[in-house]
Order: C-alpha cells, then structure tokens, then sequence
C-alpha cells in the first residue's frame, strides 16, 4: 500500500458524523466482513510489523494508551482511553483515534476517529476468530456484558459466522433491553437472559464484555462445557479479567500478541510459560486451530495495533470518490520547506 500526501499536504480526516455515513454507505454486515478480510489479510503477514505491547498511562479513574505499528512502508497508532466510570457521568467507556503516516517521508495521510471504528474493527477480529475456530455449523451465541460492544459483536458473528441466534445478559437489566432493542430487526433471534447460565443454554459460542477494570470471574468452571468456543474481550488491563482460572486450564488458548495479553488478558492469572497459540500462527497454517469437537477453544483477546493498523487501512481504501471525509490542513507547507518562518511572516493580518 502505498500513501502519499496531497500536493498541498492535506490530511484526509475521517470525523465521527463521516464515520457513521460511510458505515450505512457501505452497510454495517458488508462493512464487518471487509474490516475482518483486511485484519486476516495483515495477520497473515505479521512477521512484516513491527510490534510492542500498548504504551499505557494508568490512573485510578482508567487507562490512557497508545498502540504503534509499522509493516515498513505505513506507520498506524491508536490514542485509547479506557474509564468505566465515565457512564456516569454519560460519558464514553472509551473513546479512540488513529492516524496513518507514509513511513518514506513521515506525513500523516489519515486521521480518523477510532470510537465507531474500534468498535467495528474489535467484532470484526472475533468473528474473523470464531470463522476459523468455533464448532462448525455454531449458531447460538451468548452475549455476557450488553455494553457497547453487544450489538456489534452479535452482527459480526451474523455477518461471518452464520449466527442465528443471541442470548443476553448484563447485570445491568436496562442494557440487557437495550441491547435487545438494538438488534430487533437485524435477522437474529434475540433473548434477554436473566442470568449467565441461562445465556449460555444452547450456546456454542459465548462471548464476554464486561467493563469493570478487577478480577472478576464472569464465567467459573462449571458453567463451561465442552465443544464451545469462547470469545473473551473484556479483559484488556492488567488486573481485570472474566475467566476462572480452571475455565482456562481446561481450553485451549489463542490470542493476538503473547508479550501484551501476558500482561493484560486473561492468561495473566497463568504461568508465564503456560502454552498458548498465536492467531497469525493458525490463519498462516503454520499451527492447527480447532481439532476436535470436544475441545474448548478460547480467544484470549485484549485488541492489538495490528487490528487499528488494519481497520485504518480500510478506511483509506474506501473513502476515495465519497464525501465522508474532509481535508484537515494540518501540515505546514511553506514554498522554501527552509523557510517556516518566512511563511509565518507572510500570514501576518
């Protein structure tokens, strides 16, 4: 992929409004099948990235991070918060944006919100990873956390998976209804759950999002049975995750990057030597997914850059010819590129 600024170093900017317009320009199930064909397509070259766990600034309040990547030609990062008291306050959990940059000449050739966008692009990931390892023909999922997440993950699923069906339960009654609200309409048969267990009767796949950054355990051992597969993405800082540790040591495990989910995904109440597969490992062949109908297997996942390097790079592609962006002069551009102070002195009232 090659990037270049504008003749007059303009920057592409993608706003919020823009976002949600290209999201129903395109359609939000083809939108998630593409995000997810262009996050594989990167996880099947990972070996070209560059890679480093997230720069994280924790605060009592939350978290505050940055998450870098480069595959050599093109530099990405996300800017992420993370503050579960924010709802409170009728603020957002979380909000994000990312910028793309030619790594040739260090412009900046997209900037974007990454709210809508991280959203979409996280479904995408799992289902991209429940294509490739959930029970073959699974269609009923358990949705545990009906946060923000809740209805894109369930789409996700729809759009590449094949769910029909989506069981859901938050301890919170009035996002449980919200979330079913949401989904009414979407070709899927939903049902509000009054408890996890009763989320996860029938469930092949069940999928935990909750926000509450402390150990907790969502699922314990004996609510999981064999043969599903199990979505985990709430856990996402060190010191927070959903899963009992014997749910753990009975599945087998994949996740994005070792040296970040070590430190904040569920595998951090393991060994540090505890075996776990990297995705890239199962899409390249060069280690199996799913190999019996008994086994559980579990997507230890806590978002990593690769995935926000990707879901930009679609943005990219697919804003060229609309309106759903504008051109931010965001780059000083004088006629001598010696001479920055003479273009400042030119723009005097």
């Amino acid at each position: 992929m090659t990037l270049a600024p504008s003749d007059k170093a303009l920057v592409p900017f993608v706003s919020v409004d823009n976002m949600m317009k290209l999201v129903h320009h395109i359609g939000i199930e083809p939108m998630l099948r593409g995000l997810a064909d262009y996050i594989e397509a990167d996880f099947r070259r990972w070996n070209l990235f560059d890679k480093t766990p997230r720069i994280a600034s924790h605060s009592d309040e939350g978290v505050i991070e940055l998450m870098p990547t480069s595959d050599g030609e093109v530099y990405g990062f996300k800017y992420v918060n993370g503050h579960p008291k924010n709802t409170k306050a009728g603020l957002q959990t979380v909000t994000a944006f990312g910028l793309l940059a030619n790594v040739g000449n260090g412009y900046p050739v997209l900037l974007s919100e990454m709210t809508v966008l991280t959203a979409l692009r996280t479904a995408a990931t799992s289902a991209m990873v429940a294509k490739h390892l959930a029970p073959k023909g699974a269609d009923t999922m358990a949705m545990i956390g009906a946060g923000a997440q809740s209805e894109f993950q369930s789409l996700a699923m729809k759009a590449l998976v094949g769910l029909k069906s989506v069981r859901l339960y938050d301890t919170d009654p009035a996002a449980t209804a919200k979330a079913a609200r949401n989904l009414t309409g979407m070709g899927l048969e939903v049902l509000a759950c009054r408890s996890p267990e009763a989320a996860m009767d029938g469930a092949q796949i069940i999928t935990t999002c909750t926000a509450d950054k402390q150990y907790a355990t969502i699922l314990s051992d004996n609510m999981v049975g064999s043969g599903v597969h199990i979505n985990a993405i709430g856990g996402d800082c060190p010191g927070k995750t959903e899963l009992a540790a014997g749910v753990l040591n009975r599945s087998t495990i994949f996740v994005e990057y070792p040296e970040q989910t070590r430190i904040e995904g569920e595998i951090q109440q393991l060994d540090a030597d505890h075996p776990v597969t990297e995705m890239w490992q199962v899409l390249s062949g060069e280690a199996p997914g799913r190999t019996s109908a008994e086994q559980i297997t579990l997507f230890d996942s806590v978002g990593f850059a690769i995935e926000d390097f990707s879901a930009l790079r679609y943005i990219r592609d697919h804003i060229g010819g609309t309106d759903y962006y504008m051109d931010l002069d965001l780059l000083a551009d004088p006629d001598d590129p010696r001479d920055l102070f003479g273009m400042l002195q030119r723009a005097a009232p």
